[in-house]
């Protein structure tokens, strides 16, 4: 049954326990309360809000970023995160509508320190024929500078960089050990326990024939330990691009610090199919025993939605989704060398992703791909931005202008990123029961985190075997979620007697924002032939609506106003709270269950420049979208009986 809630959820109501004169008991003053408090809050243990922040950001101290022309640095970014306003490296002001509670800041580790002085013209830069090169293209400005960005970037991803400059910033060079000195005293300062938490991080830059599969690693330490180290790279011979390497110094890093560190892999749509492999071979080795143990030990978290395209589903791999066509970034990798393929895209995705893990665990016993749902921006501006009004790009060349939407970010023969293609996305909500590294990278180990495309979506996901309607009459859902079931990123409770399970969801709009839509969940599993099946169910949705013929709900409507870049919440609902039953259980079958919530349309980022800039859109911009949330998911397994 479904429960739509009239009594709004934005505040909530406290009560004082007090005499009845309104004066505190004297047993109160003293300290002496009752065994059971009359307080439902009173003595919680559990996380009681979501806290917002951003998992992948560079500054001008990442190659690419610095390249293309940032010049704000870790501190500039740590202010802006904390919601201070700041001039961007183009020299407009910005502050985001509401600070964030947490972030890791992951400049690339390759060739670390090199983009600052690229900049300055240092002259162990221009002693080189093609740091010259760079220099002058990158003074010239325009299309010259992007010219030699993506020189910079090509020959990065080929290892043809001169060595000259490979052996100047790598690990050994005092500019490597300088700049990684930086960004951890830098985060350092801005670490606020209880207010602001600042992850000391990085990300690893894995390109093999131009290919995506970057991990960002976040360390749940101080500098006392992050800098015992310095962090891996990928080029020949400082490191190597097998993500086994990477492991391998998580590995030394944890055993030789006493410190915690865990990777997540990059949004894949990039990888050519290579970020989630089922082969007996991938790129650097075999898919054995050994890589599915490390990879589900050290990477417990997924980056499903960022600036360069939703990673979440795809038309080609789910037919049946009305909704997995959002925001797809459909080409081979950042040289466009090739098209995709079904057997690409599978390779890549989330949903694909999480069907695969069930396959590989079948075979190996371990789940290699049984990760938390995550957003992040992957912003070389160092602006952790992702509000639809409030977009400031994926690099300095797309930051606010009156072109930047006709301006392609990468293109060749064979296919262009235009400029509208890019997505003004995303953050990860984090159920963590403090605001501090210890409490939020617990929360990451165990998965109990959500993905958004932008909106503060509030999300709970709760599985287990006996929710019922009579849990829908509390306000507190997580106090019967977490004694009746289990969260996000967890898997159900071994199963007794014959029932299927069942899940307890809540979702709140975003208190500035968007009306919801509908919730759904989504099902992926192992059939009893081997086969990889899924699908999504709508269990919760707006306006009284009734499902067709097909079982499927008509669409919600739309009440966006191009010419104005305004929507009203005149349809949608604010939250929805209902417990679902899955009606398809098959107990011997290995099973996924993630929450998908949808937005009411809203204009995406391109209307607000054209209202702003009076500019014409080119006519095959998306205008509209539905912004959405993903919770981690459920696992159900069948050993657990």
């Amino acid at each position: 049954m479904i429960r739509l809630l009239v009594s709004s959820a934005l505040s909530l109501v406290f009560a004082l326990s007090a005499s009845a004169d309104g004066v505190p008991s004297p047993e109160a003053a003293e300290g002496t309360f009752p065994e059971k408090p009359f307080s439902p809050y009173a003595n919680r243990t559990i996380p009681e809000r979501p806290l917002w922040g951003d998992t992948h950001l560079h500054t001008g101290l990442s190659l690419d970023a610095g390249a293309f022309g940032n010049t704000l640095l870790p501190d500039e970014a740590w202010r802006f995160a904390k919601g201070e306003q700041v001039i961007s490296s183009t020299g407009q002001p910005v502050r985001l509508a509401r600070p964030l509670d947490w972030m890791v800041l992951t400049d690339h580790t390759d060739l670390m320190g090199f983009a600052p002085d690229l900049q300055a013209g240092k002259p162990g830069v221009l002693s080189d024929p093609k740091g010259l090169e760079w220099y002058e293209g990158y003074k010239a400005g325009g299309d010259a500078a992007g010219r030699a960005a993506f020189d910079i970037i090509g020959n990065f991803s080929q290892g043809t960089l001169p060595e000259i400059l490979l052996n100047s910033y790598s690990p050994g060079a005092d500019a490597f050990a300088f700049t990684w000195e930086h960004i951890v005293m830098a985060a350092e300062r801005h670490n606020e326990p209880g207010r602001f938490t600042a992850f000391i991080g990085f990300e690893w830059t894995s390109v093999p024939k131009g290919f995506n599969l970057h991990r960002n690693v976040m360390l749940r330490d101080g500098p006392i330990r992050a800098l015992k180290f310095v962090p891996p790279v990928t080029q020949p011979p400082f490191g190597d691009t097998d993500p086994k390497s990477l492991y391998a110094w998580l590995e030394r890093y944890q055993e030789e610090t006493g410190g915690r560190a865990i990777a997540f892999a990059h949004n894949g749509n990039l990888s050519n199919g290579w970020m989630f492999p089922t082969e007996d071979t991938y790129h650097g080795g075999k898919v054995d025993e050994d890589y599915v143990l490390n990879r589900a030990k050290w990477e417990p978290h997924y980056e499903v939605t960022q600036i360069k395209g939703d990673g979440e589903a795809h038309p080609f791999l789910s037919p049946d989704d009305e909704f997995a066509d959002y925001e797809n970034w459909d080409v081979g990798n950042l040289d466009i060398t090739e098209l995709k393929t079904d057997q690409m895209l599978a390779g890549e995705y989330a949903r694909e992703a999480l069907k695969r893990g069930l396959m590989l665990e079948e075979k190996f016993g371990v789940n290699p791909y049984k990760f938390g749902m995550g957003g992040a921006t992957d912003s070389h501006t160092s602006l952790a931005t992702a509000e639809e009004d409030n977009y400031f790009g994926k690099s300095v060349s797309a930051e606010p202008s009156e072109t930047r939407v006709l301006h392609p970010f990468v293109s060749s023969d064979l296919g262009a990123f235009e400029g509208h293609t890019l997505v003004a996305s995303g953050y990860t909500a984090v159920w963590a029961t403090d605001n501090t590294r210890s409490a939020i990278f617990d929360a990451f180990k165990r998965r109990e985190t959500y993905a958004t495309t932008g909106p503060r979506i509030w999300l709970r996901f709760f599985g287990g075997w006996d929710f019922d309607e009579n849990d829908l009459q509390t306000r507190a859902v997580a106090d019967v979620g977490y004694v009746k079931g289990v969260p996000m990123g967890s898997d159900l409770r071994k199963r007794e007697g014959d029932g299927a399970p069942n899940f307890l969801i809540a979702a709140l709009r975003d208190p500035i924002g968007a009306n919801l839509d509908r919730v759904q969940v989504v099902k992926g599993w192992l059939d009893a032939d081997g086969t990889l099946q899924e699908k999504v169910y709508d269990v919760a949705w707006s306006d009284g609506r009734e499902p067709d013929g097909d079982g499927k709900i008509p669409e919600v409507g739309n009440t966006v106003d191009i010419e104005s870049a305004s929507w009203t919440n005149s349809i949608g609902a604010s939250e929805f709270v209902t417990v679902w039953n899955d009606p398809d259980f098959d107990p011997s079958e290995r099973a996924f269950y993630y929450v998908r919530v949808l937005e009411i349309p809203t204009p995406r980022w391109v209307v607000y420049d054209k209202l702003r800039f009076g500019i014409e859109l080119p006519p095959e911009a998306q205008l509209t979208h539905q912004e959405r949330a993903y919770s981690s998911p459920i696992w159900y397994t069948p050993d657990s009986e």
